[in-house]
């Protein structure tokens, strides 16, 4: 089928981590609709219950640790058969990790990801087993929201007067879309899916602190971009299931090279002629170290 045939495409590229996140959330919530409707077809509810039981992660310790890798299933399992949770959760991904995957590379794209994944889940256990007002509450965590906020407060962070242009509204610095999230999901922590909101926040803090830390020459992703490529090189004796986020080079920020004075000036007046979406990737690098 051409459709089979353009997902596997897809995942043997390399440089497209985002469209590979974003085809693995969607791949796996087709599946959990199918068996959701087996579900429905066959009166087997309980089927889907336990299914979703070992993708979503539990806020009771003993659960988590009989089913460990929940912790990061859960970043790809959503909401079935509704598709606005995993609608909206790309859509963040799609442009606040494109802003990531463009600036920095896929390869952070992917740790960033997987970071935001796993405070967002530390937050939301913490909080249910030690804050007392979610005492004796039970919850089964499921969606990319925590690693979608992480990519949205790590743009913020990295690139504050950065505009998305709105429809209806108009150009909006991602800094205030990114207050906005936070906003929500702080007022979200009292309500119905509080534990999803714990999790936004968890995720959120992920982003500041991932790109907070890369301004000071510390890379958070690194565990992360070892343990990728570990399973890379595994997959790659098998030439037909090799499957990359990304390839190993490093964007070019992680080098010695330090641009003058007159380069930055030179693209900060292209910036006040063309906007800051006119810079090259390459352009946009040289900003960045000089921030450091």
């Amino acid at each position: 089928m051409s459709l089979v045939k353009d997902i596997q495409d897809q995942f043997k590229m390399q440089d497209n981590a985002l469209v590979k996140i974003i085809l693995l959330n969607v791949l796996v919530y087709v599946l959990d609709c199918l068996i959701w409707i087996f579900a429905q077809v066959t009166s087997q509810d309980f089927l889907f219950h336990i299914v979703q039981s070992y993708q979503g992660v539990s806020s009771n310790f003993n659960e988590i640790l009989y089913k460990p890798w929940t912790l990061i299933t859960y970043a790809f399992s959503h909401d079935t058969p509704s598709p606005f949770h995993i609608f909206f959760n790309m859509l963040g991904l799609y442009w606040f990790g494109g802003l990531i995957s463009e600036y920095l590379g896929g390869r952070r794209l992917v740790s960033l990801y997987f970071i935001g994944a796993l405070f967002g889940v530390a937050l939301y256990v913490i909080c249910f087993n030690y804050v007392p007002f979610y005492a004796g509450t039970q919850g089964l965590l499921v969606g990319a929201s925590a690693s979608v906020l992480a990519a949205v407060v790590a743009s913020a962070t990295l690139l504050p007067e950065y505009r998305f242009h709105l429809v209806f509204i108009g150009p909006v610095k991602i800094v205030y879309i990114a207050a906005f999230y936070i906003l929500i999901s702080l007022i979200g922590t009292v309500q119905g899916n509080a534990g999803g909101n714990l999790a936004h926040l968890g995720g959120a803090f992920a982003g500041f602190i991932f790109i907070f830390s890369l301004k000071r020459g510390v890379d958070l992703g690194k565990p992360i971009n070892a343990i990728s490529d570990f399973v890379s090189r595994l997959f790659s004796k098998k030439r037909r299931v090799r499957m990359s986020f990304f390839n190993k080079s490093m964007p070019a920020i992680d080098n010695g090279y330090m641009p003058d004075q007159k380069e930055i000036d030179t693209i900060l007046d292209k910036i006040s002629r063309s906007g800051y979406e006119s810079l090259t990737k390459e352009e946009k690098q040289k900003l960045f170290k000089a921030s450091q």
